[in-house]
């Protein structure tokens, strides 16, 4: 394989850590702001859900773009788009103000992971597939980790306003790179022809050259039920992710006492765990596959022990202190990106052809990112009709994940290029096999 696909994954895993670091830093500076604005919690869900709305809206554009023109300039654009509405975030002084750069920047954020899947398809063989899509992932808890302690030092030493201008420069420096660095692995001057056609005979089934191949619309592929399950699954698994990168600072400071310079290293701790699991998780379905699992076995195996096991955050809302609180935290978040990094596997596993596989990983993500404006939103309602408790949250959540867990598990059919056309298979067979 062309050792250059390291490279080309690198320049992804810092996209995400930069995506990250934007999207949560308002989190971080929540507090300030709602000080400063004089806000409730109620009012703070409804800045901190407005990113959803966009970021959700704009997946299957993006995912369409790359498709056609591949996931050099769509990238570039798209971090180029949030980068700049990150520092603009800063100089808005009202609501109105806040959720108009909110709505904003999800919109250009919504590029990133369609374009990093389609990097993973064209760059990786199927048996490397679920450690690249790990490394690419690791990248968001990167950047959920570093969005504490940088945007608490850049709120400590210059105030919230500018937290957002120091972290939007970190996107234009990376585009820079990517426009000098990536190209697909048929135009890459360091990709031998040996190393591109033994790439081109591992990428799986899709790459088949196949001249009556159907010209599908994304909206076909949702009639399939693999499609829906993984849509449902992802939306389960980010209805809990996603608490940590809005209310999870609060919950900290206002329900665990946390001062500012303990949440910018003990508030660390659940985000720098769940870095080495996306590569866990990806790493061990994939070596599932290449020991004789059917890919079926090798992913559900990983997605349902992974979500089951991130119920634990239920336990967090009655801990009696908050090491043990913390350390709850910690196990929710290493599950989440455990099964992650095999839920951003599976549009490449499972798209009928190279055209889709950006789409299909922009159809599931749009679903996910209903469940952001849902977390948000709800989390916030909660906290101010229960007068600052996270305890309907916290279940709320650890319910999800055993739905999602049964998504995967009973609605996923087999791991393979689908048939939209074609029926839908029961998935229980395949579970076991190996």
């Amino acid at each position: 394989m062309p050792r250059a696909r390291w490279t080309m994954i690198a320049m992804c895993f810092a996209a995400s850590a930069i995506n990250y670091i934007d999207r949560a830093n308002l989190a971080v500076a929540a507090p300030f702001i709602q000080r400063e604005l004089h806000l409730n919690a109620a009012a703070m869900s409804f800045v901190l859900g407005a990113f959803f709305w966009t970021y959700a809206a704009m997946q299957i554009p993006f995912g369409w773009l790359a498709d056609r023109i591949g996931a050099r300039v769509t990238m570039a654009v798209s971090v180029v788009w949030w980068s700049a509405f990150t520092m603009l975030t800063g100089a808005m002084r009202s609501v109105p103000g806040l959720v108009a750069a909110r709505l904003l920047l999800g919109a250009g954020e919504a590029g990133a992971y369609p374009a990093c899947t389609k990097v993973v398809s064209t760059w990786f063989p199927r048996s490397e597939r679920g450690l690249a899509s790990g490394i690419f992932t690791s990248g968001v808890e990167i950047g959920a980790a570093l969005s504490l302690p940088v945007v608490a030092w850049a709120i400590a030493r210059f105030g919230w306003k500018w937290s957002f201008l120091v972290t939007g420069t970190f996107g234009f420096a990376w585009v820079v790179v990517w426009l000098l660095v990536y190209r697909d692995p048929e135009r890459h001057p360091r990709v031998e022809p040996a190393e591109l056609h033994a790439l081109q005979l591992a990428r799986g089934a899709q790459d088949a050259p196949d001249a009556d191949a159907p010209n599908l619309r994304w909206a076909a592929l949702l009639r399939h039920r693999t499609i829906v399950g993984m849509m449902l699954g992802f939306f389960c698994m980010n209805f809990v992710k996603y608490f940590f990168i809005t209310w999870f600072p609060t919950y900290l400071m206002s329900a665990r006492g946390f001062s500012l310079a303990q949440l910018g290293t003990l508030g660390m701790l659940p985000a720098l765990c769940a870095i080495p699991a996306s590569w866990i998780g990806g790493g061990t379905s994939d070596l599932l596959f290449r020991r004789g699992w059917s890919m079926t076995a090798a992913r559900k195996t990983c997605l349902v022990a992974g979500m089951l096991l991130s119920s634990a955050i239920t336990l967090c809302a009655f801990a009696d202190s908050r090491t043990v609180a913390l350390a709850l935290f910690v196990v929710t978040y290493f599950s989440l990106s455990f099964t992650s990094a095999n839920a951003w596997s599976l549009p490449a596993d499972v798209a009928p052809t190279p055209r889709h596989v950006a789409t299909l990983s922009a159809v599931q993500n749009t679903a996910s990112n209903v469940a952001g404006i849902l977390t948000s939103t709800f989390t916030g309602v909660m906290l101010t009709l229960t007068h600052g408790s996270f305890v309907v949250p916290l279940v709320t959540a650890g319910l999800f994940c055993v739905i999602g867990a049964c998504s995967y598990l009973f609605v996923v059919g087999p791991v393979e290029p689908i048939r939209p056309d074609g029926p839908s298979r029961c998935p229980h067979p395949q579970l076991g096999a190996a």
